[in-house]
């Protein structure tokens, strides 16, 4: 559950006593991500119907209601409970909330005669139709304002005994409350009539097209009395009836016997869907059953995804990609120089033309313009520098094991802002946009990538750099800095296309209150500008600037011409600027370095003239240099590891990546 001020878990009470219907259990704090919360009513009667009840969480910190939960069309049964919860309960709740709903209090859960669209989230507490309403925390807090205007005044601690994590509330017969092992679907004390469980198994979690595999169905008890018989359905959403043949949905369980399984082939067509997830829904089941486990999801993979001519990030290849930059596009930046270069620049890139789209339309880029090469069905994750399935698009709170969109310039440094009302609209819906409205870069696809969401918090609204500490970024350990050359290249990008965005040297809110974080200003391009170097565009990065382009029709210069940066920011400002100095140079196709990996020594050949070579450690210092004529032999004295050699030649340079035994 999401952690709030105070992250601890608390609850307590019964309100009225004598109510027909209570809440009976809850379960709001675990290990790891909470995908196990539970709110369990109980009814005086079985089978007692929820027709016009509400259920509804409120939040201490405002007295306001956060989520709300409409009971109608639902009942109790045999034994007079009603189980809401998470998909990963067992058994499975008769309604399901999404995980991690329940804040960690101290707060109050309430039951209502009332419907949700009463309450609103952001309703004000109020006592007027309460049924029942409980207090909880995970400590000795209360939820004092929430407790006076309910009339409650116990609030129970669920870490009472120190097993927080592993224990639930739950009501007991007087009315009072205790922590105790869970115990959802069951009346607290143990009573009530034994069902009989319904659970469904697979070998796996997730299947390629073509394969054949088992649904196992299987009964807590011996089935008694009559077969056993129920049906389930597989379709979810883009997983249809053309996906799989020869299913049975129906479940036949004979008497006296516990389980039955259903063989599934999945269909192999020779067309590139992309993946999908196929969903196990048990349909109603008879009295007596009880279903364990329900809404199971199977990752499908296809097997038809398309493969890119050109490498990924880590493994890079050059030249593949063809720019597809219009004809004229940067003509009128020939023979500029220093700030003149940069406003024409500006001029260029947020020109009339640009297009603004929604934050909203930002996933359908990036799902297209940070496509694995390799696979498709999958995006590529920057920072972490591993593929991930686009199917694991963050679409809820939780980030572990999720993607999502990585600002690269912070949105808290920028002061971006997501317009009221945002949603998808499309490549054909637009809106203008200017150098000064600074805003609209939270929706600019240059520098917004796929990023795993945990990283992306980690991350958080860092500078740059090539030193580990609380206000610098440097990556994740052991990664190989595939990354570094694309954020350089955007953040200038950022600080020529937006007025008050600026690339500058170290820490630029080093001294700065937290209020005043949003300065414009992001570090450290001393840093930056290395890496410019050390990790130059490859065809990822072109392919990248080309299909942004289609949405926005602006392009990242930095991209079609890297030393720009150090024509506008680096060690050449104020130096007239020409296409030809372009840094993206035929000399990758004449150039050889070997062998790789070397040991004792290295070769540069293929050139004419005088030539420079640099070699940088990945984290781009400089360890060693030497000038030459057409050809050289290079002596290493150099440490294990991976390296990365530029070879200069007049104004043209690439970059290549060797291993040192």
């Amino acid at each position: 559950m999401p952690l709030k001020i105070l992250s601890t878990l608390f609850l307590f009470f019964g309100f009225i006593s004598s109510a027909q219907v209570v809440i009976n259990e809850i379960d709001v704090d675990m290990s790891g991500s909470d995908v196990e919360e539970i709110i369990e009513l109980k009814s005086d009667t079985p089978n007692f119907s929820l027709d016009g009840y509400v259920l509804v969480l409120f939040n201490e910190t405002n007295s306001l209601s956060y989520y709300s939960i409409d009971l109608d069309g639902y009942s109790t049964d045999i034994n007079g409970i009603f189980l809401s919860g998470n998909t990963a309960v067992s058994p499975a709740p008769t309604l399901v909330f999404p995980n991690g709903k329940i804040q960690n209090g101290p707060d109050v859960i309430a039951l209502y005669q009332a419907n949700a669209t009463d309450f609103p989230d952001g309703t004000l507490v109020t006592s007027t139709n309460l049924v029942n309403a409980i207090a909880y925390a995970t400590n000795s807090s209360l939820a004092t304002n929430l407790m006076s205007a309910l009339g409650l005044t116990i609030s129970t601690n669920e870490n009472v005994n120190s097993l927080g994590i592993t224990q639930s509330i739950q009501r007991k017969n007087d009315g009072t409350y205790e922590v105790k092992t869970p115990t959802p679907g069951m009346p607290n004390d143990g009573s009530g009539i034994v069902l009989n469980y319904i659970t469904v198994s697979t070998s796996q979690t997730s299947y390629n097209e073509g394969e054949i595999f088992d649904f196992v169905f299987t009964t807590s008890q011996p089935v008694a009395g009559s077969d056993l018989l129920f049906n389930f359905t597989i379709v979810n959403g883009n997983f249809m009836v053309n996906d799989y043949t020869s299913t049975n949905l129906t479940v036949l369980i004979p008497v006296g016997q516990s389980t039955a399984s259903n063989t599934c082939t999945l269909f192999d067509d020779i067309t590139d869907e992309g993946d999908e997830e196929l969903l196990i829904d048990i349909q109603a089941v008879p009295t007596g059953y009880v279903i364990n486990n329900d809404n199971l999801i199977l990752r499908i993979y296809d097997n038809d995804y398309i493969v890119q001519s050109y490498g990924t990030p880590l493994n890079p290849t050059y030249g593949l990609v063809t720019p597809t930059i219009p004809t004229g596009y940067y003509d009128s930046l020939e023979g500029l120089s220093g700030n003149t270069l940069k406003q024409e620049l500006q001029n260029i890139i947020a020109s009339s033309n640009v297009r603004l789209h929604s934050y909203a339309d930002i996933w359908e880029i990036i799902r297209t313009a940070d496509q694995n090469p390799l696979n498709s069905n999958q995006i590529w994750d920057m920072y972490l520098e591993v593929p991930m399935s686009k199917l694991d698009q963050q679409n809820t709170s939780s980030i572990v094991g999720k993607w999502n969109r990585e600002h690269i310039f912070p949105q808290s440094r920028g002061g971006f802002e997501v317009a009221d009302g945002d949603y998808a609209d499309g490549i054909n819906i637009w809106l203008p946009t200017s150098a000064s409205n600074t805003i609209d870069g939270v929706s600019d696809a240059h520098h917004i990538r796929a990023e795993n969401g945990q990283e992306n918090s980690s991350r958080n609204n860092k500078n740059y750099g090539n030193v580990n500490s609380s206000t610098v970024y440097a990556g994740p350990f052991g990664t190989q800095g595939s990354w570094r050359g694309d954020v350089a290249r955007a953040l200038f990008y950022m600080a020529v296309r937006f007025d008050g965005l600026n690339v500058v040297n170290g820490d630029p809110n080093e001294y700065l209150p937290s209020t005043t974080i949003s300065s414009g200003n992001i570090g450290d391009l001393a840093s930056l500008l290395t890496w410019n170097t050390t990790d130059p565009r490859d065809d990822f990065e072109m392919n990248r600037n080309n299909y942004i382009y289609t949405w926005q029709m602006n392009r990242n210069p930095f991209i079609d011409y890297p030393n720009l940066a150090d024509y506008i920011f680096g060690a050449n400002f104020g130096q007239p600027w020409s296409s030809t100095l372009s840094t993206q140079n035929p000399i990758e196709n004449r150039v050889v370095v070997y062998p790789n990996p070397a040991t004792e020594y290295l070769i540069v050949s293929g050139l004419e003239g005088s030539s420079k070579v640099e070699i940088y450690t990945i984290t781009g210092q400089l360890v060693q240099i030497q000038n030459f004529e057409n050809n050289v032999q290079i002596n290493l004295d150099l440490n294990a590891g991976m390296y990365l050699v530029k070879v200069t030649n007049g104004f043209q340079s690439t970059t290549k990546k060797i291993i040192v035994k």
